[in-house]
């Protein structure tokens, strides 16, 4: 799912705005304007009609256009920053969706104050229904008032693990490191793990030879560790350590390592971590064992 560019944006913008200057044009020469008064009870419709409801979107949509491009120089930022624009975002969407339906009608003469009137018994047959919908924003709204994550945040839901790339009044959106995009309800957010919340550990798991000398190994394995981290500094962000044995195989003795990394470098500081254990390894001539197959022939 691709955002849209800032350039996009002031297309939309570019139309609406162009939208709303021939709609006011053409208004003011077929005096539209005359008399912009609506006639309540009765509903009515014609060209005069159509031309303001023309305007009224045009000019709803221009509104919409300025606000999002205003929101999104806050989409590319993370944390609270980000969130809140997000969430705002989302509001005005929907907000002015609501205001512009209820505008629509009032010019077609439907009197709107009655429709809210009624509102309670249509609430209450349309409860039932709305009951997720309801769920969904009662949630978000705590999401946001308890800062549970934010835009930019590691999270895992579900077993899905990803970044969160925006927080809506209705639903968020995790990319996961494979670029998938998971579309959640924030009613269904339960289990949340915030991986962000602190730093993360890539361990990696080695075989030496059992021919290897252990207490030897112990005491040259730490300046060959320092020098690792040394040389990664922007990936590991602690000390590369050495835990000890993890277990004795069949054929090799299985070493523990770990090294402290940001979340979002849990995987690849995993692989960096294997790659320069092993180069170190075969430096110092410490044996890699690997599974070998002898033919004799007769």
């Amino acid at each position: 799912m691709k955002k849209r560019s800032v350039a996009g944006r002031f297309i939309s913008l570019g139309i609406a705005v162009v939208l709303l200057i021939v709609g006011i044009s053409v208004g003011f020469k077929m005096d539209v304007f005359k008399n912009f008064k609506d006639v309540a009870g009765t509903v009515h419709f014609n060209g005069t009609i159509l031309l303001k409801i023309i305007i009224v979107i045009a000019l709803l949509f221009a509104i919409n256009a300025v606000l999002q491009l205003l929101f999104g120089l806050f989409r590319g930022k993370t944390g609270r920053v980000g969130t809140m624009g997000a969430v705002v975002a989302s509001l005005v969407k929907y907000a002015i969706v609501i205001v512009g339906f209820c505008w629509v009608l009032t010019l077609i003469g439907v009197n709107v104050s009655t429709i809210f009137a009624s509102l309670g018994i249509v609430a209450l047959v349309l409860g039932f229904g709305a009951e997720s919908l309801v769920a969904d924003v009662v949630t978000g709204i705590f999401i946001l008032f308890e800062n549970q994550f934010n835009v930019g945040d590691i999270i895992e839901v579900n077993g899905f693990r990803g970044t969160v790339e925006s927080i809506g009044i209705r639903t968020i959106s995790l990319k996961d490191t494979g670029g998938n995009t998971k579309i959640i309800n924030n009613s269904d957010l339960k289990n949340i793990i915030n991986r962000s919340e602190s730093g993360s550990v890539a361990v990696c798991e080695i075989g030496v030879s059992y021919n290897t000398d252990l207490e030897d190994f112990e005491k040259r394995i730490g300046a060959v560790l320092k020098t690792i981290k040394e040389k990664n500094s922007t990936v590991f962000i602690g000390d590369v350590s050495y835990l000890g044995v993890e277990e004795l195989g069949d054929s090799q003795v299985v070493l523990k390592f770990k090294a402290d990394v940001e979340e979002k470098n849990l995987f690849s500081g995993r692989r960096l971590l294997n790659k320069e254990l092993k180069c170190a390894f075969d430096k110092e001539g410490f044996e890699i064992p690997f599974p070998q197959v002898d033919v004799h022939n007769r």
